[in-house]
């Protein structure tokens, strides 16, 4: 589709169209692969960056419209800049949150599933990662989003399924993969979770002291618990072995309620004397600190309940109960034999599944775990500088973290996932870890083996990602197509990661140390975490408080490049960005604000050359705007090489919306051999803009240069602004005319002539004798002043204003200053009038005593605005009279 002469006259932008037909062409074109802008790419210099894969599971929502931004501002910089750019694009298969929607969708149509089998089921996620996929990628390419699409990957590909077959096999041949009976975090409907796959609330529950009778007496010992339904897997009483209280009962037993069953008495000085009554009761198998207890005194490992949370043998009457559902029968049983001593109300912090939001069991069961040592080298290489955190801050949380370790569970009980390259053999018992599926056991050769048939945790693949997508262990899957021989030499280390601060210990804390582990460097030397969208109130968004923001249709009610300029603009690095309507409205309006621009220059010439082809500008405003412009593309530079956004958002909206489009659009008109100039730094700064607006910036440049977008390309593959330019006396020069312009307005304006031209004005200034005629041609076109003269003092019988720069003096001899000094007299009178109503009402302690604060606040307030607007109308009426 060609550029029309009727769009080249258009009155209005439609970001809908230029969005839709610039991006088909930009993907056809094949920009965005690794060799789109191999014109401008310099030898050696080379830049990777990751997308955070997106889970198969709906749609993008606006932490990834941030996200996915500041990606692609910086991708767009380094490709302009000359780097050979990879933006790595990809989808995570997301094992628990992806099997959970399948399986929601088809109980639905009443099918479990079980009624499928594994193979089922797993075609099924297959097809539902197919629509997920498609419908997330084109909701990145709506954003404007710039990545290599003929790389996309995907965790469960079969490259990377080699890659994490492999990595797994080394891992577990090094000893550091390890098989065992340990204690996990156990979620009843989706298995085994990590530790930080754990959320904790605050819960508003009971504490239950129950009575254990002491053997062949009737005698007690009370403990307290918030969970009495675990009292079936009780192993032993503890007690704390300096508490005088129960020292006596050390090395007896206490018979179970109910049960019958005998357990001991022991001492730990882990016991709280100040919790409960200083005696608690020991579930090796369902508390965490109980395991280690247990351990420490080698005590029994009795499970109560099964996977799925229906209690066993183990709880007598209460078998095939759901252990939550049990806890009030249990509770009522026990007080009807008198086993409860007494129930309080009693807050404590609740784990839950960060999926599914079902209460967490800690539960014993044969599980695989990495072991913690693999992080050694990462953690070291961390702390030695090796790479940087922005901001800064977040290596302490990440030492923090590291600090508290434990060996990471790795198995889940799933279909949906990379299965676990374990096999069996029913034979000798053996056991093996294979990269390939092997036909027989590797220890005895016989044909009788089976595979481990959990899945390992999403994030173990999601680790690999910042090499196993180049290539790294893929076998021949995508070799020359989703990546090249030569990936790993030039883009790992990959350049930079940008990611949300929620998933530094999930995903970036694991990259760091498997990319440390296997290739023996980090995977990133720079890492920027950003942080939450919130809405403009600074509330986190959820569809319980009806505050989502759906960046699609922020899209179609603004456009991507403003949805874009604004996250981008808001996003501070270390704070939160509060998404309002507001600041949307704003960058629109700077759209609007550039397309007008456009517009103007377009009534003054057909066409307007390139910076580079007009050489050393020659007229003295064009000289001014370059000089502006070089200082802009330095900042520009700099904000984006330090990954501050938002600043680079601010210079240019600075340089664009207040220097060029208002000032540089006035002064042009009283210099229009300035134009092409003008024009021509306006179409640099346009490829300054690109990164952050790629859409508009790319359609108003080739307006102004007269060009189609089929025909001579896209902006985006041109080389990003390098310009140092200087004219220091010129520059100064300018820099006084504004000011003695806004200077004599504002003078203007105090006696009511502010759009009147006047005859005469005084500008007490320093300026080159050979600048003169330069800045009184312009003050007094744009001032709207006949005669201007420059001096050394002041004047008398003048309205004087004074800046930073200068002082301009209006004569008032032959102005009637009558009506305007009447009129303020009125304004002092009324603001007086005001200041003394105030003042009563804040003097009567009546009024004071019972007022709302905010009222009080607002009066205070109120009194210091009229005393600032008197003392101003005072000096105005003080400047006015003879």
């Amino acid at each position: 589709m060609q550029q029309t002469q009727s769009s080249q006259k258009a009155t209005s932008y439609n970001p809908k169209e230029v969005e839709s037909r610039y991006y088909e062409f930009w993907e056809k074109a094949g920009y965005f692969e690794i060799d789109g802008n191999k014109a401008i790419q310099k030898s050696g210099k080379n830049f990777c960056i990751m997308l955070p894969p997106p889970n198969v599971t709906g749609s993008l929502h606006i932490g990834h419209a941030l996200n996915h931004t500041l990606i692609d501002i910086i991708t767009r910089f380094k490709r302009m800049d000359g780097y050979k750019t990879l933006w790595q694009p990809g989808l995570d298969h997301a094992g628990i949150a992806t099997q959970n929607v399948v399986e929601k969708q088809l109980l639905k149509d009443g099918i479990q599933k079980e009624d499928l089998g594994r193979e089922g089921f797993i075609k099924k996620v297959w097809e539902w990662k197919e629509k997920s996929g498609g419908m997330i990628l084109n909701q990145m390419r709506k954003l404007g989003s710039s990545p290599a699409w003929s790389r996309t990957r995907f965790t469960m590909d079969e490259g990377l399924q080699n890659a994490v077959r492999e990595v797994f096999v080394k891992l577990y041949d090094e000893g550091l993969i390890i098989q065992g009976e340990y204690l996990v975090n156990w979620c009843t409907h989706d298995g085994a979770l990590s530790d930080i796959e754990v959320e904790y609330r605050e819960n508003q529950g009971k504490l239950y002291y129950l009575r254990y009778f002491l053997e062949d007496s009737k005698d007690y010992v009370v403990v307290a618990t918030t969970r009495p339904e675990t009292y079936f897997g009780d192993s032993a009483v503890m007690v704390n072995p300096q508490d005088e209280r129960f020292r006596h009962l050390i090395g007896k037993s206490v018979v179970l309620p109910l049960l019958g069953r005998k357990i001991p008495i022991i001492a730990d000085s882990y016991v709280d004397r100040e919790f409960g009554t200083g005696a608690v009761k020991v579930t090796p198998a369902h508390d965490v600190n109980d395991y280690e207890v247990g351990r420490r005194h080698n005590l029994e490992q009795i499970v109560i309940f099964d996977k799925d949370g229906i209690l066993n043998e183990n709880a007598g009457e209460f078998v095939g109960l759901e252990r939550l559902e049990a806890r009030s029968r249990i509770v009522e049983k026990l007080e009807s034999l008198g086993f409860v001593e007494k129930i309080e109300d009693y807050k404590n912090q609740v784990g839950h599944c960060y999926r599914c939001g079902n209460v967490i069991e800690p539960y014993l069961s044969k599980q695989w775990f990495l072991k913690k040592e693999v992080a050694v080298g990462a953690i070291e290489k961390i702390n030695a500088d090796a790479s940087r955190f922005f901001p800064q801050q977040w290596k302490n949380n990440y030492n923090a973290w590291m600090r508290e370790l434990r060996d990471w569970c790795i198995s889940r009980q799933l279909w949906w996932g990379h299965q676990i390259p374990v096999f069996y053999c029913g034979d000798c018992g053996g056991q093996f870890a294979s990269v390939e599926t092997p036909k027989s056991c590797k220890h005895c050769e016989s044909l009788n083996i089976t595979q481990d048939p959990d899945v390992l945790d999403t994030w173990f693949s999601s680790a690999l990602w910042p090499f196993s997508t180049l290539g790294c262990a893929n076998g021949e899957f995508g070799k020359g197509e989703l990546w090249n021989l030569n990936d790993m030499q030039e883009f790992y280390p990959n350049s930079l990661l940008i990611t949300g601060f929620d998933i530094l210990f999930f995903w970036v804390a694991r990259m760091l140390m498997m990319g440390e582990h296997f290739l023996k460097t980090l995977p990133y030397p720079d890492i920027y975490l950003h942080a939450l969208v919130r809405d403009e109130f600074g509330n986190k968004m959820s569809k319980s408080k009806g505050n989502v923001v759906d960046p699609l249709e922020k899209i179609e009610e603004y456009s991507a490049d403003v949805l874009r300029f604004t996250l981008a603009i808001l996003c501070a690095q270390g704070r939160d960005v509060k998404l309002s309507s507001q600041q949307m409205e704003v960058s629109k309006n700077f759209t609007n604000k550039l397309y007008n621009a456009t517009n103007f220059l377009l009534l003054n010439a057909e066409r307007f050359p390139n910076l580079s082809e007009l050489g050393i500008p020659k007229t003295p405003l064009g000289q001014y705007f370059t000089e502006l412009l070089s200082q802009n593309i330095k900042e520009v530079r700099e904000h984006l090489e330090s990954y501050r956004f938002n600043d680079g958002a601010s210079v240019l909206y600075r340089f664009l919306w207040n220097e060029f489009c208002d000032w540089g659009i006035e002064l042009s008109k009283a210099d229009k051999d300035s134009i092409l100039e003008l024009g021509a730094v306006f179409k640099e700064s346009l490829l300054l803009l690109h990164p952050y607006m790629p859409f508009v910036s790319d359609y108003l440049w080739h307006r102004l240069d007269g060009s189609e977008l089929e025909q001579s390309g896209s902006i985006m593959v041109r080389p990003f602004p390098s310009l140092s330019y200087t004219n220091a006396e010129n520059f100064a020069t300018f820099s006084k005319i504004l000011d003695s312009i806004v200077s004599i307005r504002r003078a203007k304006a105090t006696i009511d002539l502010a759009n009147q031209k006047i005859a005469k004005a005084y500008v007490n200034v320093d300026i080159p004798q050979s600048m003169q005629v330069l800045f009184t041609s312009y003050v007094c076109k744009l001032a709207k002043v006949e005669s201007l003269e420059i001096v050394q003092e002041k004047i008398p019988n003048c309205i004087v204003d004074i800046t930073e720069k200068l002082e301009s003096y209006l004569p008032i001899a032959d102005i009637d200053l009558t009506p305007i000094i009447e009129r303020l007299e009125k304004q002092a009178q009324k603001t007086q009038k005001e200041i003394i109503k105030l003042e009563a009402m804040l003097k009567n302690e009546k009024f004071v005593a019972n007022a709302p604060k905010v009222v009080l606040e607002t009066n205070q307030n109120a009194l210091v605005e009229q005393r600032q607007k008197l003392e101003k109308i005072t000096q105005e009426l003080k400047t006015l009279r003879p």
